[in-house]
């Protein structure tokens, strides 16, 4: 597999996101290894919470949600996927499947972390590849957050904007990663920001993911991931876990999941839910002190012991 490597001078003076990279080596399911990083804070020792981010954002979402949480007293861990942020970059989408995505995702928070007793937080692809991994992994985690995403599996149609979404990513001759972050945000994000979200990306080389993981989506009951995403419907279906949904009060492209969620996980049953206000798709970066005080809350109110 061919990868590229961002230069790390793309990412100095990131506005408020001073986190240091961390690094791990994963098998890349063709003999070789890919190289992922993840930032985090908070003590080492105290519950973990992972934090992933979706398309075709990077950990930098979560930079105002990272210190709330250690504050709290938590271990924050927001990783890059594959393909984005200071990850290794294949550079083919073809390299790129929704199942390697779970794979390199599980390899680092339990191979390279040895993760327990997590506390999932997912949005977008980020919930896409976690609640897959808490449904074929539950011993792992302690909780869940399903915020502005679901899991697809082909058997129900897509909204429309998202069909446009993709056609657009499909079509565009140079891939604006910064302008398809803005559409999916309420707030006017800065110069310094904007360039922050086309920071891993010097060229059109480097973005080989971006252009892939809208084709990943199940969107037929054949889909190759069709399959594993209903196997893990049926286990999440039989999960006690504790659930929250906390979803925003304006994302066209995932908000009628939010309902289905809050039917299907039995722990999810007699909770409050948040509606996370004057947020867009990505509400990590309209609200990301709500959804943090949200999710820290839940956490007290759902002690393992």
């Amino acid at each position: 597999m061919q990868t590229l490597r961002t230069p790390e001078e793309r990412f100095l003076d990131l506005p408020d996101f001073g986190f240091e990279p961390h690094y791990a080596d994963v098998p890349d399911a063709e003999g070789g290894s890919l190289r992922m990083a993840w930032v985090e804070a908070g003590p080492a020792d105290a519950e973990p919470v992972l934090l992933l981010h979706g398309e075709p954002s990077w950990s930098f979402l979560y930079r105002s949600m990272l210190p709330l949480l250690a504050a709290a007293g938590l271990r924050a861990i927001a990783p890059d996927l594959v393909g984005f942020g200071r990850s290794d970059k294949p550079t083919r989408p073809e390299d790129h499947s929704y199942e390697r995505h779970v794979e390199w995702v599980r390899a680092l928070a339990f191979d390279v972390l040895d993760l327990h007793g997590v506390t999932l937080v997912g949005q977008d692809w980020g919930g896409l590849i976690g609640l897959r991994l808490v449904a074929e992994h539950p011993d792992r985690f302690a909780r869940l957050v399903a915020a502005n995403t679901g899991l697809p599996t082909g058997d129900h149609p897509m909204p429309d904007i998202w069909h446009a979404f993709r056609e657009a990513v499909r079509s565009a001759p140079a891939l604006d990663v910064a302008r398809f972050v803005q559409s999916g945000c309420r707030t006017r994000l800065t110069d310094p920001v904007r360039a922050a979200y086309d920071a891993p990306f010097p060229d059109e080389t480097y973005k080989a993911a971006p252009r892939a993981m809208p084709d990943l989506v199940p969107t037929a009951p054949d889909d190759p991931a069709s399959e594993a995403n209903r196997a893990a419907w049926a286990s999440l279906a039989d999960l006690p876990i504790p659930a929250l949904i906390a979803f925003s009060d304006g994302d066209p492209i995932t908000g009628a999941m939010a309902p289905v969620l809050r039917r299907a996980l039995p722990g999810a049953q007699g909770r409050e839910h948040p509606v996370i206000a004057g947020a867009g798709h990505f509400l990590q970066e309209d609200a990301g002190p709500a959804l943090a005080a949200r999710i820290a809350r839940f956490i007290e109110q759902t002690p393992t012991q």
